[in-house]
């Protein structure tokens, strides 16, 4: 081949490749990451990660590795002190729901749908209803790192209505395991990056990522972590984050896409949206 007919060639073949890696990123992000005025897409990801990440887990061992405690510990202790977070892989196939909670499919099915906004704080105090389609077009941008107050973040997670959004949950397939005497609920949520809800508990539940990645931070019960209430995790991720000694830094980690966080009963935990995200939690109450 020519020189000149080869650089032609070769020319080709980059741009081809260019153009599917550019489309595989489209599709594989559902056509949710759109840059918003004044911040950036995504947040850069901290690689650390101190929660173990298992995908040959039986539900035995899930028991006995991250939930029972240890019931004949000397001295006695708390009920939480022998549990601990896990990220699970590969225990089921939600494909089907990730391709329904595309951008474009969302919009289609729930658009006219009325959804409830929550302020991104600790307590969630003030609520706001809206369209679906208006929150998605005109609020879901990316977390102003000039702007790190919760008066102004609104976030849609929680407050579903369940009979309107059924034929989306319908095909979601939860972690398989559950806990003796708990029962299942549902919270969906769909945030921009940069956003996330400050440090708050409740009681245990698993937490799956459909699009985007989220960042968690998470103390045991005994470990109050330092933080205000009424900032942003962001907020706290560049002030507090910084001065915590070794010792009284949180476990944390990325979930990314496709992975679920077993968060246990009453444990503190804060996330961080690092890419506008899709995600969905089932509450074991």
């Amino acid at each position: 081949m020519a020189p000149g007919a080869r650089l032609l060639f070769l020319l080709a073949v980059w741009t081809l490749a260019a153009l599917a890696r550019h489309g595989a990123g489209k599709a594989g992000d559902g056509g949710w990451q759109r840059p918003g005025p004044g911040a950036p897409a995504a947040l850069a990801e901290e690689h650390r990660c101190a929660v173990e990440r298992r995908g040959d887990l039986s539900y035995s061992e899930f028991v006995q590795q991250y939930v029972r405690p240890l019931a004949l510990a000397t001295p006695p202790t708390p009920h939480y002190a022998f549990s601990r977070p896990v990220i699970l892989q590969g225990l089921t196939d939600n494909s089907r729901f990730r391709a329904l909670c595309s951008r474009e499919r969302l919009l289609a099915s729930f658009g006219d749908s009325v959804v409830r906004l929550s302020t991104a704080n600790t307590y969630s105090y003030r609520k706001v209803d809206l369209p679906f389609q208006e929150y998605v077009e005109h609020l879901l941008y990316p977390q102003d790192p000039t702007s790190l107050g919760n008066a102004d973040t609104l976030y849609f997670f929680g407050d579903n209505n369940f009979s309107e959004w059924a034929s989306l949950f319908q095909h979601y397939s939860p972690p398989p395991f559950s806990l003796l005497g708990t029962t299942a609920a549902y919270s969906f949520g769909i945030a921009g990056a940069g956003s996330g809800v400050p440090f708050h508990w409740h009681g245990p539940g698993f937490s799956e990522v459909i699009y985007g990645r989220k960042r968690w931070f998470l103390y045991p019960p005994e470990k109050t972590p330092d933080f205000h209430p009424n900032k942003t995790t962001l907020a706290w991720l560049q002030d507090m984050y910084p001065t915590l000694a070794p010792s009284a830094r949180p476990l944390e980690c990325t979930v990314q896409a496709g992975e679920v966080l077993y968060f246990p009963d009453r444990w503190w935990h804060a996330t961080l949206n690092l890419d506008t995200s899709v995600f969905i939690s089932t509450f074991l109450s």
